[in-house]
Formats: structure tokens, sequence, C-alpha cells
């Protein structure tokens, strides 16, 4: 196997006069008046490309080189040197130029100039190879390897709750059915689905949180966390909102709401300060192209306390705003995505609001004593709104099970989570934290279609 070097790993080095192979893809290539070309490669490791010198005298200089265009896949062998070009530590002195594999300059949709967002979604299989979504890659790896390092680090278990469920962790319609039924045949026989005769022998569905489970592991193993795909079949074409997204979701033992807060926060700060440190290129990228404050944003959330009111001061804020909501904001309705703004505007930094009206909240939230609202909590970010979504769990079988039955589920459907009340129950809590969303700060791009490979959307399951 030919022993590649990295790029990301080359322009940092100062090992010159070694020999070297890259590989990677044309993004740019120029001839020059004293007889050579001037190849730019990316391979996909840094956002940053390598200048590589093909002399005129090379076997195959007129035949292939002259010909490479934008997106030609090559193989080059050669001496790493001292670049005498602004702008640039090193360059490749070009023993040998392989092309792997050519493209039409007439055909290939991604041509030397900016090309829109929505038309990018278009060629999601190309769009990998343009500076933004190569970097919104790299940082989303950069990203899952922080969490994932957060949690083990404090002692957390990872776990893989399934994907498939039979219940409704939200209490909502808004599921997808999974099914080995030919719904088609039912149909054209006038029938009806008997779910009996289905794979599992009952409806199943795509899971919307792996909440529940991971509930169960924590009250046996103490701190436990997901992070994986969830499933929401809302018919929304906003750019806030995609029918497969990612999860962050700790549950813990022995806690209470405040700790989960301390949690949430710590957890945002430690990754983003992560993200700034080890994705400098990807980062100066979007704060230069996309938004300029981005940094300063950034800065802002790990460096400021978080700002912790209930929901009834929340609400108090709002009524006294001097502004003109599109939505009103009234005790007992749900805080919309512009309230969301205008907290974290009013204190100038991410916001945490507690003790939400229990009729607007899931069934597994704890009561409290008020018998009005439930220990929920949501975080805010400046720019994105609700980032985490989370609560201190209710423990008490009886309240637990009117909750349900208040919800119009059917408590059958959990009897097993039911029974963890029954036996050595504890306090516990917990939160999901939107990945995507954490993306979309990260990076400054509006629409959450754009920080993700493959969004699935309604009507759009192309790719």
């Amino acid at each position: 196997m030919i022993q590649r070097k990295k790029i990301a790993e080359l322009i940092e080095s100062n090992d010159f006069r070694s020999e070297v192979t890259i590989m990677g893809w044309v993004k740019t290539k120029r001839e020059s008046k004293g007889g050579f070309s001037f190849l730019e490669i990316n391979d996909g490791s840094t956002i940053k490309n390598i200048q590589v010198i093909a002399e005129s005298t090379m076997a195959n200089y007129t035949d292939e080189i002259l010909k490479l265009t934008t997106g030609c896949s090559v193989i080059v062998k050669g001496i790493l040197a001292e670049s005498p070009g602004k702008g640039q530590k090193v360059e490749v002195q070009a023993i040998e130029v392989n092309v792997v594999g050519w493209t039409d300059p007439n055909t290939y949709p991604l041509q030397k100039k900016r090309h829109s967002f929505e038309y990018l979604r278009t060629i999601a299989h190309l769009r990998p190879r343009t500076n933004t979504f190569g970097a919104v890659a790299r940082i989303r790896n950069a990203m899952s390897y922080a969490i994932h390092s957060f949690f083990h680090e404090r002692g957390f278990l990872y776990l893989h709750s399934p994907i498939i469920t039979g219940s409704n962790c939200e209490g909502a319609g808004d599921m997808f059915k999974v099914t080995t039924l030919n719904l088609q045949e039912i149909k054209n026989k006038g029938g009806t689905v008997d779910f009996t005769e289905d794979f599992f022998g009952k409806p199943a569905n795509l899971t919307v949180s792996g909440q529940l489970e991971a509930e169960v592991y924590a009250l046996a193993l103490g701190n436990v966390y997901t992070f994986g795909p969830t499933f929401r079949a809302e018919n929304s074409n906003t750019y806030r909102h995609l029918a497969e997204f990612w999860m962050v979701e700790p549950e813990m033992a022995f806690c209470d709401l405040k700790e989960n807060i301390d949690l949430g926060e710590e957890l945002i700060k430690s990754t983003l300060a992560y993200i700034l440190t080890n994705c400098k290129d990807d980062i100066d990228f979007f704060n230069r192209f996309v938004d300029k404050n981005l940094i300063s944003i950034i800065d802002t959330i790990i460096n400021n306390d978080f700002e912790r009111l209930t929901y009834t001061e929340a609400i108090e804020i709002l009524l006294k705003a001097r502004k003109q909501f599109e939505f009103s904001p009234t005790w007992g309705s749900d805080i919309q995505s512009e309230h969301e703004r205008y907290l974290c505007d009013y204190f100038k930094r991410p916001v945490a609001v507690t003790d939400y009206p229990k009729e607007i909240k899931p069934f597994y939230m704890k009561v409290n004593k008020d018998n009005k609202t439930v220990k929920a909590m949501d975080i805010l970010l400046p720019g994105i709104g609700e980032i985490i979504g989370g609560s201190q769990r209710e423990d008490v079988y009886d309240t637990l099970l009117n909750r349900i039955k208040e919800a119009s589920l059917d408590p059958a459907d959990y009897w097993w989570y039911l029974d963890l009340r029954k036996h050595g129950t504890a306090i516990h809590s917990g939160f999901g934290l939107g990945f995507e969303r954490l993306m979309q700060l990260v990076t400054g791009l509006a629409n959450i279609r754009d920080v993700i490979p493959f969004p699935r959307t309604p009507k759009n399951l192309e790719f």
C-alpha cells in the first residue's frame, strides 16, 4: 500500500527535501510562462490546499497534466519544499502526477465560483468537495469526538438505545411507522391493517428519543448517555427542522434539576472550547465568509455564566418588552422562537428557563409542589434559541401514572417505565441536546439542512 501523507500534516511540516505522496482532487490549475503547471490539490483533511509544481518535462505533461481540470483525482509523488509563494509555507515539486479519475469540465456541477446553498443541496453527493461543506464535515466530526470525550471523562457510559420502538416518548402523533406489511395490497383489498400480522405483532415506530431507555440504565448504572439519530414525522419545511436528526441525551441518577442545568451548561462550553482550539482554520473560514461575529458569539457563550430564570419570570419579561411579537406571550402557552431570541438578547448571554406549565410539557417531567408546573428546563443560545430541553424526571409511581393518563396514552404501553418507580426509584434527570442546532451555532449557517450530510425533509429523500 502506498504510504500517503495528509495535506493537513504536510502544510505544517518542516521536513523539507523529503519524498512524499499525496492523494486528492484538483481544485484549480494554471500554467506558468516558464513551462510548468501549478496544481492546487485538496484531500479533505484541511480547508487549505497544497500547491504542486509539475514541470513540462514530465512524461505525461502534454497528454494528461495539461488536460487536468477542477474535480479530477490524482496521486502525486514529489519532494516537499519550502514555498517562495505568498501565503503558503510549503509546496510539492512533482516527480510523478498520476491521474486516477477524470471529470468533464463542461458537465462538472462545481465550477470555480460561489454556488448557492439551495443549489448545493441538489448535488449533496458533490457538495463535500466545496470549502463550506468540507469544513462542516470536519467540524461535525470534531464535535462528535468532543461530546464523547466530555462524557467519558466524567464516567458516563455510552448506551446504544433502540432505533425501532413501540412507545412514544413525547406523547405526540408525529412518528414514522415501521412495517413489513404490504400496505398497498391491504388498501387495494379494502381491508384494515392488522398489526398482529406485522413483524413485531404490534405497531412499531422510529424513535423520537432514546430517553426512556436511557432512564432504565441510569437507574441501574448511574450516569449514561445516548448519541444517535432520532426521527420526527412533522410536515415542517422550515430552516430549523429535519425529519432525521441527531440527539445527545444524558440521563443521571440521583441528579436534580439544578445539577441537570449545570451539566448542560458545562457540555456546551466544553464542546465549543474544543472546536475553537481544534478546528481553527474551519472556524476562521466561517467567521470570514458566513458570520463575521461568529467567534465573538462563541467566546461570549464560553466565558459567561448562563442566566437562569423561571418560565413565569420569562413571561413577565416578554410582556413588558417594547416589541411587537408575532405570537403574543401568555402564561400557559409555549415560548416561541422569537421569544427565545429576545430573552438571549435581553440578557446578552445564554438563558436557562425552568418550571414550565405542566400542560405544555410531556408526561415524564417531575410535577412541582404547586401542581401547576413541572421541573423542566430549556437552555437557549443567542441566534439559535432552544438547544437543550430536559427535566427532572417524575419518580413517583402514582403521579406518573396519572400524567400518562392525562396525556391520553395507554399505561399498558409504559408498564416497564412505570415499573421502574416501584423498584428502587430515585431522583433522576436528563436532557436532549440537538446536535445539528449546535452545528448551526459553530458554523453560523442559517439553515439546518446545511449542517447534516444528507438532510431528510418533507418530500425530500434524495441520496
